[in-house]
Formats: structure tokens, C-alpha cells, sequence
């Protein structure tokens, strides 16, 4: 069976797995005061080329996503966010969990605009009864987002204009952020994420982590007894080590750009396979996870051979169906892709 359903098929990147086996036996502090994850912290802030970034640790995605919006977010405030946005399709409402609700918009290709968000925030503000709805008191993106798809800085620039104008936080998901820095249509880094965004963070798992997000506050608005606030959540790993650890490996000899660009140069032979066996697009990725359409009739039988992710409904004959390359995928998955397609 051949494995592209996702980017976590397997456990650990083995520069990452080899620095905590050599650490296993360091005895060092806990949650998150240890010396590797201050020597992480301080590489983050470095490549964000941003001296009072404020790093925390957390382990996953769901768990980032729901502690980073409700400790920013007000009693009474809302998180605006895509349709198609992960806090809202693939996150079990665990934002509304917490007591906040996430305020849909329509998108475009998985992106939220900057003229829709300003039309939502006007609309709401103009509204007599304002005073009794749920205020947005945030943005949300995905960068990549739930397509693959990515901003380009204007996009990002005109997104956070508004926020600063209605002065809400603006805050990227950033659990496949690798791949997006990566890709080769790119012009977004992260020294202009961490200028433009309130809050982003920096994924671990999806990268060849064992589990870890780099969550990361670049405007000195790290809520008030932040740490307080993660253990209040269950979030509060007495090993931070495991991240601490993880994340300086990432951001030593630039190995986190690099586990990008080879999950994406392997990502383009996908494509080019899949377009060569003549497979339909449902739109264009320039990330690690493409998406095809495929006849309802043809399913079971791929699914026999290759593991990949139902997406959506296209019609009442076809499927939209994920395949995504990862920092584990190999040039022989490629290769043995090719012959059973």
C-alpha cells in the first residue's frame, strides 16, 4: 500500500529522532524552560528577523488553533474565517468549544479576500442590532489553506490593513507553513508573515515533527499569563524538551526549508504523473497536496492500492480526492505511484 493521504504518515524525521535519542539520557527542566528550547526560541525569532517574538510550544494543529484564538479572543468575540477553514470544517468544533463562535465568509480558491472581510466587518458594524450578535473579534487563515493554495504578500499586506483598521488580530495557521515557504511561487517568508500577522505558528507535525507547533506572537500581544491560560486547556507538556528539541533541529543548517522543498520537488513529479495518465485537476497547487477528480466507479479499486484522503462531492459521478507528498515520501513511492496509475 502506497501512502499519500497526508503528511504525518510516519513517526519522526530522523535528524529530529536522532537529537532525542542523543539527549535522551540530558537531565534538563521542564515545561519548556529547558536549554534546547530556549536555543529553539531564539532561532525562531531570528528567522522571523524579529528580536521580541514571543515563542510558545504547543503539540498539535487543533490544540494551537484553540488556544491561540480563545486566549485572544474577547467573551463575546467571534473568529471570522473561510468556509473551507480548517477551525471550521476539520476541527470538531473545537473552537466553538470554548465558548467562540467561527464566522464564515465565501472564499476563493480557500482564501479569504481582503474586500470580503471588509464588507463582513462594515456590514456588521452598520447593523442597528450589532450590540447583540457575536462580534468579530479576529481573522483566520490558513497558509497553505485547506486547497494547497497560498497568499502572496499583497493579499497578506491587503488583509492585514483591515484588521489593523478595525483593530482585530490577524492570525495564520501555519501547520503545513513549510511547504507554503517553500513553494516556488512563493513570495511570502517569514520575516513578512511575522510583520504582517498578530499571531501565526510555525508546524511541526506535518514537517517530520513527533508532534509540535511553534506558536508565535510578534506584536508584544501575548495574552497575560499566557502559560497559565495553556494548562488551563490541558496544553502544558511537563517535557517541553520534545519540542524544544524538535524545533532546533528544524531551524539548524536550514533543515526546515529543506524538508519543504523536497516534499515539493516530489510533489511536481506527482503532478507531472498525474496529468501524464490524463487525471482531471480540481484546481492548481503549487503545494504538497494536489487534488484530482476521479469517477465515483474508480474509488475502490484505487483505494486497494494507494491510501489517499476523500476531499468533497464534485458531482454525482465524481470525487474529489487528496494526494499529498510529505517529508517522508520517497523517490520509489513516486516511482511506484507511476505504475499503478
Amino acid at each position: 500500500m502506497l501512502h499519500f493521504e497526508n503528511d504525518y504518515n510516519e513517526g519522526c524525521h530522523p535528524k529530529l529522532l536522532e537529537a532525542l535519542v542523543k539527549s535522551n539520557e540530558e537531565n534538563l527542566s521542564g515545561y519548556g524552560t529547558d536549554s534546547y528550547t530556549q536555543s529553539a526560541i531564539e532561532k525562531i525569532r531570528e528567522a522571523c528577523q524579529l528580536d521580541e517574538a514571543e515563542v510558545v510550544f504547543l503539540t498539535g494543529g487543533t490544540q494551537t488553533n484553540q488556544v491561540a484564538i480563545a486566549s485572544l479572543l474577547q467573551s463575546y468575540e467571534g473568529v471570522i474565517a473561510a468556509e473551507t477553514g480548517h477551525i471550521a470544517l476539520h476541527e470538531a468544533g473545537a473552537i466553538e468549544y470554548t465558548g467562540h463562535k467561527v464566522l464564515t465568509i465565501p472564499h476563493q480558491d480557500g482564501k479569504l479576500s481582503a474586500q470580503a472581510v471588509a464588507d463582513y466587518l462594515e456590514t456588521f458594524y452598520a447593523d442597528g442590532n450589532h450590540s447583540h450578535m457575536v462580534y468579530p473579534g479576529m481573522v483566520y487563515i490558513s497558509h497553505p489553506t485547506e486547497y494547497g493554495t497560498l497568499y502572496n504578500q499583497q493579499e497578506l499586506e491587503d488583509l492585514s490593513r483591515i484588521c489593523h483598521d478595525y483593530q482585530i488580530p490577524l492570525f495564520l495557521d501555519g501547520a503545513r507553513l513549510g511547504y507554503g515557504l517553500a513553494a516556488k511561487e512563493t513570495d511570502l517568508d517569514l520575516p513578512t508573515i511575522a510583520r504582517l500577522c498578530s499571531a501565526f505558528y510555525i508546524g511541526g507535525t506535518k514537517m517530520g515533527a513527533l508532534a509540535g507547533e511553534a506558536l508565535v506572537f510578534t506584536k508584544k500581544n501575548m495574552p497575560k499569563h499566557f502559560m497559565t491560560i495553556v494548562k488551563q486547556h490541558g496544553a502544558l507538556l511537563a517535557k517541553g524538551r520534545l519540542y524544544g528539541i524538535q524545533f532546533d533541529q528544524f531551524f539548524t543548517d536550514n533543515l526546515y526549508m529543506e524538508i519543504g522543498q523536497k516534499a515539493l520537488a516530489l510533489a511536481e513529479e506527482l503532478k507531472a504523473i498525474l496529468k501524464e495518465k490524463g487525471y482531471r485537476f480540481y484546481l492548481e497547487s503549487p503545494t504538497n497536496q494536489q487534488f484530482i477528480i476521479v469517477e465515483n466507479s474508480q474509488l475502490d479499486s484505487l483505494s486497494q492500492k494507494i491510501a489517499y484522503s476523500f476531499w468533497e462531492k464534485y458531482d454525482d459521478k465524481h470525487t474529489v480526492i487528496r494526494l499529498a507528498t510529505s517529508w517522508s515520501t520517497t523517490d520509489d513511492d513516486i516511482k511506484a505511484l507511476r505504475n499503478i496509475l
